[in-house]
């Protein structure tokens, strides 16, 4: 896979940091000011941004069957997302041609889209299949009344869409060397979403370099893992981040052919901009960032079992594993991103500076200043 270690690669760069006490670095200091944190225009060039590149919407297998959808607000438009009779996912503007009712709520799954309003309904497909006392509206056409497609694709495993009139081709760079991410035999157990209030960019940063590990979560992760010592590879303007487990010390006695490394480390892959995949010890999660304001943020969260997992057992494991995550980690560094946002407004800092035990945060930044500068110039 382009730009990508492979396995065996990684656990090699793993052993010779713990042998040298290591880690991967980059190049430069970032410098990123802090008003891009709580600034309004920054926001909004940010949201014209997330509806011109191509971004994970749900996992393909929150939508397993005919019918199958999943509606809810991304870049700050309504979407609804449908499996459809023939198997291909669709994405439409969760408005009906009407009076701009919108015709799904929440996921399930249905045989048709109905409006709640008037009782206008429209096909899988969008295609509009009827409306109540039709003679009220002569010479309607419903072929010009289909709900309003946006681009969508199924691939790695996720559903993207694109809203808007993608930049370039640039935009995706990076995306087509991804593995499957989301493979068919795994299963979300738990989804949910939850808002805080605290810019989106805040809570991705934290996903995205070691060097806090000890001082963070010294008594719930640090005791299972490694401070300041991570793999970090970056392709296109996404990036992987390794966190290794003590534990994969088990490896030194195992032939390199022969060695798994599942359970071993937590890979945290970065989808330029607002999402992020860590495949953990015995369960994935896929975490959406939907920016609300400059100092809020929906994130959007599927729970899924691992590559390869079956079973009872295995279910029950990957649940005591998410909740061990989200109730100890998980909250630790809730609370970090939080107190930062709420420090933004001291006037301590003008920015922040990012050094080079954080090469994905320093990459993700770049990246989407050079996007957003890209987007400005038209």
């Amino acid at each position: 896979m382009a730009g990508l270690l492979s396995d065996a690669a990684v656990i090699e760069r793993v052993f010779k940091h713990i042998d040298d006490k290591t880690t991967d670095v980059g190049d430069e200091l970032w410098r990123e000011p802090v008003e891009n944190y709580r600034s309004m225009d920054r926001h909004l060039a940010e949201l014209e941004l997330l509806q011109r590149l191509p971004i994970p919407f749900c996992p393909s297998a929150a939508l397993p069957d005919t019918g199958s959808y999943v509606a809810r607000s991304a870049a700050g438009t309504p979407l609804v997302v449908v499996r459809g009779e023939d198997g291909v996912v669709r994405a439409f503007r969760n408005a009906c041609r009407h009076r701009g009712m919108q015709v799904a709520q929440g996921s399930g799954c249905v045989k048709a889209f109905v409006c709640g309003y008037h009782g206008w309904t429209y096909r899988l497909d969008g295609r509009l299949r009827h409306i109540p006392h039709d003679d009220g509206f002569p010479d309607l056409d419903k072929a010009e009344h289909s709900l309003v497609a946006v681009d969508v694709s199924e691939r790695h495993g996720l559903i993207f869409v694109t809203q808007k009139e993608p930049l370039d081709d640039g935009a995706l760079n990076g995306l087509d060397d991804l593995p499957d991410l989301i493979t068919p035999d795994q299963q979300i157990f738990a989804s949910g979403d939850n808002v805080s209030d605290v810019n989106w960019k805040l809570s991705m940063e934290g996903n995205l370099e070691g060097y806090h590990i000890k001082p963070t979560h010294r008594e719930t992760f640090y005791p299972y893992g490694f401070d300041n010592l991570n793999v970090v590879e970056t392709f296109g303007n996404n990036s992987r981040v390794t966190f290794p487990f003590r534990r994969i010390e088990k490896l030194r006695n195992v032939t390199p052919a022969s060695r798994k490394i599942a359970g071993m480390v937590t890979y945290v892959y970065h989808l330029f901009p607002n999402v992020s995949i860590a495949v953990l010890s015995n369960h994935t999660i896929v975490t959406i960032s939907e920016p609300l304001s400059p100092t809020k943020t929906r994130f959007i969260n599927y729970r899924l079992t691992n590559v390869g997992t079956l079973g009872d057992t295995d279910s029950e494991r990957a649940e005591r594993d998410a909740t061990f995550v989200a109730d100890t980690g998980g909250k630790e560094d809730a609370a970090r991103v939080r107190a930062i946002q709420d420090s933004i407004a001291s006037g301590a800092n003008e920015h922040f500076t990012y050094g080079k035990f954080e090469k994905a945060i320093v990459h993700f930044h770049k990246s989407l200043t050079g996007m957003l500068h890209r987007l400005e110039s038209g």
